[in-house]
């Protein structure tokens, strides 16, 4: 009974990896061709937006590598863009926790659709748990609930969140969070509220 048992296993192994094997192979797209029907697609859009198709040497070296760089490729990577990180003139990290939460809960602004001067957001709950409150979060991102307590509310912690929120590859090599302040995405003063929820203690985010 077992070598029967064992010799089906074997033939469905075998007959599965022919099967396998036959699939066909997806067809392969040349790069100039994506960037070509890319371009096509925003032939519409203002000069700006049009301008942000072309992808910077950051961007270019992720998408060709498919976010798999190596440890010299991600260190070259985190030196160049830590170039582009900017602290605020006054040294002060934090604004108004309760505009913060705003900033993060709102998923509007940054499509050339959009009418100028409306509003923008972070939509940090696309990708974040922050507020134990929220029932409603992406996972993304890890979860930064009680992230100022868990930090212990350093100044180190609060310029290493700032020189993430502000160009995350400074940090981490090809991540996919938005770089908020060097690609102008948010305002200093949006940033500093975000910063303001992520490390009030009145902030919900450290509240249990």
């Amino acid at each position: 009974m077992k070598k029967t048992i064992i010799i089906a296993a074997l033939a469905f192994a075998v007959s599965s990896g022919a099967a396998f094997a036959q699939q066909p192979q997806l067809p392969q797209v040349a790069p100039e061709k994506v960037t070509e029907a890319v371009r096509a697609t925003f032939s519409k859009a203002p000069a700006e937006w049009r301008q942000r198709v072309e992808l910077d040497e950051t961007q270019r070296i992720c998408t060709d590598k498919r976010n798999q760089v190596s440890a010299q490729e991600a260190e070259a990577i985190q030196k160049r863009e830590s170039q582009n990180v900017v602290f605020p003139k006054d040294g002060n990290l934090l604004g108004d926790w309760k505009k913060g939460f705003q900033v993060a809960n709102v998923g509007t602004g940054g499509q050339f659709s959009d009418k100028p001067g409306g509003r923008v957001g972070g939509n940090c709950y696309a990708c974040h748990e922050m507020a134990p409150s929220e029932v409603s979060y992406g996972t993304l991102g890890p979860s930064l609930k009680g992230y100022g307590k868990l930090k212990e509310y350093s100044q180190e912690a609060m310029r290493e969140a700032w020189r993430k929120i502000y160009n995350s590859q400074a940090v981490f090599a090809c991540s996919n969070m938005p770089r908020f302040g060097s690609k102008k995405i948010l305002s200093e003063e949006q940033m500093k509220d975000v910063m303001a929820y992520l490390f009030s203690k009145d902030s919900p985010v450290n509240k249990e």
